[in-house]
């Protein structure tokens, strides 16, 4: 048969396969009435299978085809669970407080630099509440700039999420994060505090922010990036070899 995708041995098996189907199953046995009945396989009907052909628009289709489409009837096809899924592969994780105060012990240097001169201390007594929104700008940034951060119009590149972390872990994560966006010429990050009936992360984080020389700006975040669980920061443009 001409443009036929079997084997003539696979032709055969599936001829055969069609025989044994089409009669069902034996009801009788050589142990009499001990026997159960069996009921017959259902089968596609060759007016079914047309039917099915026409609506693929195939024009490859023939006698053998059709009947290896009755006798994988009802066949369903098992999921490799070996395979990764395309949309989780592609899907973007931010990394938690506890991987980037890793990444921070095991590199140092700089990042470890960077949140030195923290003052817990000087945080702390400044607290803010919850619901609060926080806002700080440096003189030298320009109000229009300012103003796009507050709207979430920057695009912000990396993000942390420091709930349920102590102050230690908290600070690390954060000076861990900011480092990471200077080394990576990233301006715009984001710091998901929460709020909290005391607020203890988002007081330490809004004091934080304030000593360092490298962030120009930061506010509470849109609602749609967090609202006041969160805040955008602005860094400052690290400095390329040319300037």
């Amino acid at each position: 048969m001409s443009n036929s995708l079997f084997s003539k041995e696979m032709q055969d098996q599936l001829k055969e396969l069609k025989g044994q189907l089409s009669k069902g199953r034996d009801t009788t046995s050589p142990d009499g009435d001990n026997s159960k009945p069996t009921e017959p396989v259902s089968l596609l009907t060759q007016k079914q299978v047309k039917k099915t052909v026409k609506q693929m628009d195939s024009e490859h289709i023939d006698d053998d085809k059709v009947l290896f489409m009755q006798a994988m009837h009802g066949v369903n096809q098992l999921d490799d669970k070996n395979l990764r899924s395309p949309a989780n592969a592609a899907k973007a994780k931010k990394p938690d407080a506890a991987t980037l105060s890793k990444r921070a012990a095991a590199q140092g240097g700089e990042a470890s630099g960077l949140g030195a001169g923290l003052s817990d201390m000087q945080a702390l007594l400044n607290p803010v509440a919850g619901e609060a929104y926080l806002s700080y700008k440096n003189p030298t940034l320009q109000n229009k700039i300012f103003a796009q951060l507050k709207q979430g119009k920057l695009r912000w590149y990396d993000a942390v999420d420091i709930h349920g972390c102590t102050i230690e872990e908290a600070r690390v994560a954060m000076t861990q994060l900011l480092s990471q966006a200077k080394q990576n010429n990233e301006t715009s990050v984001k710091i998901i505090h929460g709020k909290g009936s005391e607020a203890i992360l988002k007081t330490c984080v809004n004091g934080w922010l304030r000593q360092l020389p490298e962030v120009l700006a930061f506010c509470s975040a849109p609602p749609k990036d967090g609202g006041n669980g969160a805040v955008l920061v602005l860094l400052k443009k690290s400095k390329t070899d040319g300037e």
